[in-house]
């Protein structure tokens, strides 16, 4: 077949960006339709985010898609595309109002990235939300009077003290902390207060742009049936709960958080002290190693006090930091006397101990490897 000469390849190229029109006229038709689904939402109290439906929709569109010779992965990547802006347009509609007697929301640090996350949903919700710092000591008992939630988001190494200044709250106000640790604050919150209490761990960061498919972990402190409604309405913002025991979170999060990040904090002080040039290494990078350059590099654009914070003050970092070691140590054996035997011996039952979640995260990662590549800009 001969090649398509140069008038009939921009013919063809006319077409396309004919149908790129129409498909941006079908995406603001979808984008208003959302917006309308946003509306009754927010009317009837609906959290923004439906697995089911959109389970159900993602599956009858993939089937839809293969009877017409189109990938199916191809209509779920932008579908998954759509939806991920159609919640952050849903958000901005606002939130039906949980509680409507509630007093109002005292967010202590409101005027940090997450408190002030938090506070831009509140009022999005409709409840008053004032603002106390540390220049409002002073004048703590006028700006916490008649407070229906108190909610701590400072730092993790002054949060203790930081509770323990409270001056008496009302006997129903609900204190609540925003920490990435929770024994500690939530022995300090019930010490400190003898009304409702409880522990929230948002699993993430305050840049996200909404919080659907977000997880919020909860540790319940005092008075559960007193803070039912924060928990709904923080599932009417689209977060998903995971209900645990503050001993249980902090176990975790010392795998989760606080190790992952002292392994990037010691892999990014390596490649510093090996004089890596970043540049060259991503021009020999595949979209893995890329992707996990990208998480190494993220560390170190943020806060150091944050990140210093987490690791130092979960109670037992040195202790898995030393087992970690060891484990290095015994890997790096293996690699001085050449065992590759032994490697793979390990490496099995590495792979065993894992089971379907290896074919589970190998399959999640191929997708974010793909768009990690699609993103790349040389």
């Amino acid at each position: 077949m001969a090649e398509p000469s140069s008038t009939a390849l921009e013919a063809l190229r006319d077409q396309i960006d004919q149908a790129d029109q129409e498909l941006l006229q079908v995406l603001r038709r979808r984008l208003d339709l959302v917006a309308q689904v946003g509306t009754i939402k927010h009317q009837e109290g609906l959290p923004i985010y439906a697995p089911k439906r959109e389970a159900t929709m993602l599956a009858k569109r993939r089937s839809e898609a293969e009877a017409m010779g189109v990938s199916p992965q191809l209509i779920e990547d932008l579908l998954r595309r759509m939806m991920r802006e159609s919640y952050v347009s849903e958000k901005d509609v606002g939130f039906k109002r949980i509680n409507p007697e509630l007093g109002p929301v005292v967010i202590i640090g409101g005027g940090g990235k997450l408190g002030g996350l938090f506070a831009h949903l509140f009022e999005l919700s409709g409840y008053e939300v004032r603002i106390f710092e540390q220049q409002d000591w002073g004048n703590a008992d006028a700006i916490l009077a008649g407070a229906g939630v108190v909610l701590v988001s400072v730092p993790i190494d002054v949060t203790e003290q930081i509770i323990a200044q409270l001056p008496p709250l009302p006997s129903d106000c609900l204190l609540v902390d925003l920490t990435s640790i929770k024994q500690a604050p939530l022995a300090a919150m019930l010490k400190a207060h003898s009304g409702p209490v409880m522990g929230l761990h948002p699993m993430f960061g305050p840049d996200v742009a909404s919080l659907a498919k977000q997880v919020v972990v909860v540790c319940h402190g005092r008075g559960a049936e007193k803070y039912q409604w924060l928990l709904e309405q923080i599932t009417i913002w689209g977060a998903r709960l995971h209900e645990a025991s503050a001993t249980e979170h902090d176990q975790a999060m010392q795998l989760v958080q606080a190790m992952r990040h002292f392994t990037a904090f010691v892999y990014g002080m390596h490649l510093k002290r090996e004089h890596a040039d970043i540049e060259q290494l991503l021009q020999f990078s595949s979209p893995i190693y890329r992707l996990e350059l990208a998480m190494v590099g993220r560390l170190f654009a943020q806060d150091a006090s944050l990140y210093a914070d987490i690791i130092f003050s979960q109670p037992d970092s040195l202790v898995r930091a030393r087992h970690y070691l060891e484990r290095y140590q015994q890997a790096l054996e293996m690699l001085e006397s050449g065992d590759k035997e032994g490697f793979n011996r390990t490496f099995a039952n590495v792979a065993n101990w894992f089971g379907d979640f290896a074919q589970q995260f190998q399959h999640e990662s191929a997708n974010m490897l793909m768009m990690a590549n699609d993103s790349r800009s040389g």
